[in-house]
């Protein structure tokens, strides 16, 4: 039975204070609550040491939102996926559409920084998705399926029933665009069938897919409901607590 997740996306957003402050809300939200999902935070790199001190990881998992294609050695100013995992934090967030577009991440940098996280325990919440252009002119599903053959199929089977991923359609994030339920149904079972034809079946049936781009309390559950949607990776509203948890309660 593949999870059902919901995992937030802070983005660079939040003082240290603010963002410590932010995650005590969110746990004590989930303390005596049972969610039908799992709930994950991806926080700013600054953020990560001090956030493990005061969250319950059985209740909430801790990521940060992406790593270096470098284990070490002089790449001033970056993370790696060691460093990442020396903070206690277990999820890490690959490939957003931001990181692709304004840093210019390739799928050849994207497959180095996934075998690093696998190599470091830490799961990839992974990241596919087309821009409005290509939405438009139908090859949305080809620039998909591109995505995830060049970034993750080297993998085996094992490691690739590791990664999660999260669609989303670069034209509703921020946009306040969200694209309708039936489209990301759509866009779920065809990764589903991508998936399959590689590595089979159950690995594909077992493959968590969240939804990304202006996903909030008001549509978090037409959009759940679906059977293939397993949840959501929430950018702007996982800064608020109760908006946050407003889409958790959406299962």
């Amino acid at each position: 039975m593949r999870k059902k997740i919901v995992a937030g996306n802070w983005k660079m957003n939040t003082t240290l204070q603010e963002g410590v402050a932010l995650a005590k809300e969110v746990n004590e939200a989930l303390k005596d609550a049972t969610p039908k999902c799992d709930v994950v935070i991806a926080v700013p790199f600054t953020h990560l040491a001090s956030i493990n001190a005061v969250i319950d990881q059985n209740k909430l998992g801790l990521g940060a939102e992406n790593c270096a294609d470098h284990k070490s050695g002089a790449y001033t100013g970056e993370v790696s996926a060691p460093m990442v995992a020396s903070t206690g934090a277990t999820y890490v967030i690959l490939g957003h559409s931001e990181r692709r577009q304004y840093y210019g991440e390739t799928s050849e940098i994207l497959k180095e920084k996934v075998a690093l996280a696998l190599e470091n325990n830490l799961t990839p919440i992974f990241c596919i998705g087309e821009v409005l252009e290509e939405r438009e002119n139908g090859t949305y599903h080809d620039v998909v399926k591109k995505q995830i053959e060049e970034a993750l199929f080297n993998l085996s089977a094992e490691d690739f029933g590791k990664i999660i991923l999260a669609y989303e359609p670069v034209w509703a994030i921020g946009t306040g665009k969200t694209a309708t339920d039936e489209q990301a149904e759509d866009m779920h079972a065809y990764i589903r069938s991508v998936i399959a034809d590689r590595y089979g079946k159950e690995v594909a049936e077992n493959t968590s897919i969240l939804y990304g781009g202006s996903c909030k309390p008001s549509n978090a559950a037409q959009l759940f409901a679906k059977p293939d949607v397993d949840g959501g990776l929430i950018g702007g509203a996982s800064l608020d607590a109760a908006s946050f948890m407003g889409i958790v309660n959406a299962f």
